[in-house]
Order: C-alpha cells, then sequence, then structure tokens
C-alpha cells in the first residue's frame, strides 16, 4: 500500500513538470505568435480575431502534444484526462471538434456578447422617466449652518423731512437731528436641516440679531422626490415673489434690498404650504403655495377667527445658459403674483426703509383700514455675459377698498454689476435665483522661502437705480427715487466686505400720524413733504 502511495505521488509530481512545462510552451507560442503577428502586419486587425488565430493553431498543438507526452498524468489523478479521452465516448463531438477548430467569428462573437450584457447590465440601472436613484437614510440627518453680517450705517441729512421720518415713534418734541448711525449685527443666525428620511427635510434658522427679541425665520418640515421634481414644504417659508428677496442675503449685490421689493414682500417669510418644482433640463422652475399673511416670527402663533389668506406663485424660465463656459453667461426671466385678502387688517400696510438699515422705515402708507384685498404682479429679468450682470424688476399693486376707489402702488430698480476680477455671478437654475460666488483667488497674504505671497479675491461693482411709489388716492406713503454704488471684496466662497453709498429722494410723503408717521407729539410745523438724503454703509460677512 505504502508503495502505491509513492508510486501515485512520482506520477503526480512528473505530471505537475509536465503541465509546467506545457504552461511554459503554450506562453513561448503565444509571444513567438504575436510577434510573428507584427512582422506579418497584423496591426490593423481586430484583437479578437489575432487571438482566436493564436489559439486555434499553434496553441491548440501545443496543449495536444503536452497532454500525449509519455509518462502524463493518468485520468485517475486530479490532473486533467487527455483531449481525445474526453471526445471518445461521443465520436460526432471529436470529428465536428477536428473539422471545425475555434474560429476568429467564435471570439469576436464572444466578446458582442459580453458587451452587450454590459450594456444591458446599465440600463437596468436606470429608471423611467427621469427618475433618479436615491441615498438610502437610515437615521435623521443634520447640518449646523449660520450667517454673521456686522453692519454701520450714516445717514447725514440737512432735510427736515428725512431727518422726522428717521426719528422713532416718541413723546418728545422733534428735533431736526439726522437720522441715528448704526452700528452692530444686521443678521446673527444658526440654524439645522437635513433629512428625517428619504423623501423628508426639515430646516429650523433662528435670528439673534437682537437678543432680546430672538425670532425664527425658515421653519418647516417637507416631502422630496415628488413628481415633477417637486418639493412640498410646510411652516414659515419666503412667499415667492420679488427676485431681490428671494436671493438670500448671502449673496445680494448691494447690502438692502430696494423699495419695491421690501415693501410689498416686507419680511419675506410667512406660515404657509408651498411647492417647489423645475423640469428636467432645468430651464423651468415653478414655486406656489398658501399662506397667512402676518408675520409670526416673534410670536409663533396665530389666535384669530379671521385669518389674512394669501395665494402666490412664480414661473420662471432660463432661457439661455452657457454650459461649455460653466455658466458663466445666462439669461432669466419669471412672473409672480398674488392674491391676498387683508380685510383692513394690519397687513393692509405697506412700508420700506430707504434700501439702507435705518431705525425706522421712511416710506409708510399706515394701515389701510378699509382694504379689503389686493392683487400683486411682477416681472423680473436677468442677463448674465462673463463679467458682466443686468438685473431689473418691476412690481405693481391694486387693491380695492370698501367704499372707496381702488388704490396703485408700483417700484421697480434695475442695476448694472461687473467684476474687476475674472470672476462671474453663478446661477442657480433649480431655483431661478443667485448663487454663491466662488472667487478664482482666494484672499491671502503669507510669508514664504520666496517671500511675501498674497492672492486679491474677487473684487465687484455696481449700480442700482431704483423707484418706489406708495402714495395714491390720499394715501401719501411716499415716493422714492436712488442711486446706489457698491463695491464687493469677496475675500473667499464664504467671507466677504460690502460698502455702499446712496443718495436718493423722497416725495409726496405725508407727515401727519393718519399718513404712517412716526406720531406721538412728532407732527411738527414747516415739515415739508419732500426731501433728500444720502447714506453710507459698510458690512463685514461669513457663512458657513
Amino acid at each position: 500500500m505504502r508503495k502505491n502511495t509513492i508510486s501515485d505521488l512520482s506520477m503526480a509530481k512528473s505530471g505537475g513538470k509536465q503541465l509546467f512545462a506545457a504552461s511554459l510552451l503554450v506562453a513561448f507560442t503565444l509571444c513567438n505568435s504575436w510577434l510573428h503577428a507584427q512582422d506579418a502586419d497584423w496591426q490593423n486587425e481586430d484583437p479578437a480575431d489575432v487571438l482566436a488565430d493564436v489559439l486555434t493553431e499553434a496553441t491548440q498543438a501545443a496543449v495536444a502534444a503536452s497532454v500525449n507526452a509519455p509518462g502524463s498524468v493518468s485520468p485517475a489523478t486530479d490532473a486533467p484526462p487527455p483531449v481525445e479521452n474526453l471526445l471518445e465516448n461521443n465520436p460526432s463531438e471529436q470529428n465536428d471538434s477536428a473539422a471545425t477548430p475555434v474560429s476568429n467569428t467564435s471570439f469576436t462573437s464572444l466578446i458582442e456578447r459580453i458587451e452587450a450584457l454590459e450594456v444591458a447590465a446599465d440600463s437596468q440601472k436606470q429608471f423611467p422617466d427621469g427618475v433618479a436613484e436615491i441615498e438610502i437614510i437610515k437615521k435623521p440627518t443634520i447640518k449646523i449652518f449660520g450667517r454673521a453680517m456686522l453692519d454701520y450705517w450714516a445717514f447725514p441729512s440737512n432735510s427736515r423731512l428725512v431727518n422726522w421720518v428717521g426719528q422713532p415713534n416718541t413723546t418728545a418734541p422733534f428735533s431736526n437731528t439726522n437720522p441715528k448711525a448704526f452700528i452692530g449685527f444686521r443678521r446673527l443666525r444658526l440654524g439645522a436641516k437635513g433629512q428625517a428620511s428619504e423623501n423628508m427635510e426639515y430646516k429650523l434658522q433662528m435670528e439673534f440679531a437682537q437678543p432680546d427679541q430672538v425670532t425664527f425665520k425658515d421653519a418647516y418640515l417637507g416631502w422630496l422626490n415628488l413628481p415633477w421634481n417637486d418639493k412640498i414644504l410646510i411652516g414659515n417659508q419666503k412667499r415667492p415673489y420679488g427676485l431681490a428677496h428671494l436671493d438670500s442675503s448671502r449673496y445680494m449685490v448691494f447690502m438692502e434690498r430696494p423699495y419695491v421689493v421690501d415693501a410689498f414682500n416686507n419680511d419675506a417669510r410667512r406660515l404657509g404650504v408651498e411647492a417647489y418644482g423645475y423640469s428636467d433640463d432645468e430651464r423651468w422652475n415653478w414655486r406656489y403655495g398658501g399662506f397667512d399673511m402676518q408675520n409670526i416670527a416673534k410670536v409663533g402663533r396665530i389666535y384669530n377667527n379671521q385669518f389674512e389668506p394669501e395665494a402666490a406663485g412664480r414661473i420662471a424660465n432660463t432661457i439661455w445658459y452657457d454650459e461649455m463656459s460653466g455658466g458663466r453667461g445666462y439669461a432669466h426671466w419669471a412672473l409672480s403674483g398674488a392674491v391676498c385678502f387683508p380685510n383692513g387688517g394690519p397687513t393692509a400696510r405697506f412700508r420700506t426703509r430707504p434700501e439702507a438699515y435705518s431705525q425706522t422705515s421712511w416710506f409708510d402708507t399706515g394701515q389701510i383700514t378699509n382694504g379689503e384685498s389686493y392683487q400683486l404682479g411682477g416681472v423680473e429679468g436677468v442677463i448674465n455675459v462673463n463679467q458682466l450682470s443686468v438685473v431689473g424688476e418691476y412690481m405693481g399693486v391694486t387693491m380695492q377698498r370698501t367704499g372707496a376707489t381702488n388704490l396703485n402702488f408700483h417700484g421697480g430698480y434695475v442695476y448694472v454689476a461687473y467684476w474687476l476680477t475674472n470672476d462671474y455671478s453663478p446661477w442657480n437654475r433649480q431655483r431661478g435665483v443667485l448663487g454663491r460666488t466662488k472667487p478664482n483667488e482666494n484672499f491671502f497674504i503669507v510669508q514664504t522661502d520666496k517671500g511675501r505671497q498674497r492672492g486679491w479675491g474677487a473684487w465687484q461693482i455696481a449700480g442700482r437705480l431704483s423707484r418706489g411709489d406708495f402714495s395714491d388716492q390720499g394715501i401719501d406713503g411716499g415716493v422714492g427715487q436712488s442711486f446706489s454704488f457698491a463695491l464687493n471684496w469677496w475675500w473667499n466662497p464664504n467671507a466677504r466686505m460690502q460698502f455702499n453709498y446712496i443718495n436718493g429722494a423722497i416725495s409726496q410723503r405725508n407727515t401727519n400720524n393718519s399718513g404712517g408717521g412716526p406720531g406721538g407729539n412728532q407732527i411738527a410745523n414747516n415739515v415739508p413733504t419732500s426731501g433728500s438724503y444720502n447714506c453710507f454703509g459698510t458690512q463685514f460677512m461669513i457663512d458657513w
């Protein structure tokens, strides 16, 4: 028994040596055949055909010689049996094999079939109707974000009207002094957002700029990945009109928003339900929803048997977007509108600051107690070519009053902005608003072994003409017009410094309490209904 085992082991070793020798012979034959193919100018042939020729001639001969050599491993061992033994029980297959060696077409067909299977596998990953694969959320996610904006504003003025409208409500006698300068945090926000599941998101953002009056901004939950790339949010959120308000304060070209946008969409956010969506090619986007017009940012609730409802929407189109340049060229237009029912309540009022962060609203219609309803309409447009941007917007309101004729208030603005550095203003096509500026070079100063190195960041200048008319039919909230100049220095995508200068004028401004004046004993004789003003502002901003 032991002798048989040793004999079998010897035969296995002998067979292993012969199999190794056969492998070397196969490798040598393949290399030799390839070199032969080069000499025969086979470069233009299909690699699959060349491989087939090699295997059908030299390789088959080498394999046959190795398995038929004397002393080869017998079928009883673990080594593979000779080819003849595999075919001897099926003469027809043996004859076919001998008559028809592996052909070039067979290998080419095999490769084509493999490629077809790969394409079919890839196609199974695609979903119909533009539905995309989404990431599975095992537990709620959270992201902390915030922004800090530190401002300084000054309001030098020789106008009695400007000095009057710039004073807060007080019982003190009117003093002809300039509106008070401002220094402090314009915005100081901290928030959290994330997803509760694959199809639900949430956001909560708090404002701490006035610690004694902490308010909330965005506060909502919603559903994602709905048909038509839609999502629906429930809670406190921006109403869908006024491009200058829909643009984030982090990306605004000017420190404060224009008269008309701030007056018609004061504080922007309201409690409501709103749907957001965009087309698959991102050319179209839309928003629409229903809201209560009362601002609950400070109180968080409404106790009332008579609500002040509003329905609003916006449809926007990116009519041109230069994909080749990465979005350095684009054109956009949009229409927006709202139907509002203030029912003579506190929201039947339009007021705004002088496009600067003053202590009081310089334009104010006061509460229009017989204003039952009004309709708002707006049109906007943007053209951006490389470093140059031109942006404009017009908005108008028609209010129906009980026992009186309708009121019409309106206004608009246009601005031109230009990057002094080779930068541009990005555009968010899914939302139809400005995106985050990313300077080609961040601002820095460092000392290196080659001396002092520096980067200058991104520099932008802009000019804006603005007008707002809030006087009609005895409601004299004032007519304002202004020119604003802006110089913006972006240090990096998340931090910048801004400087604004504003030269403006007020006319048709009522100077008694019923017209929305400061009130108390502030009514003064010899206060004209018109005046001019200048404002200077600087802001330092960072967001994360």
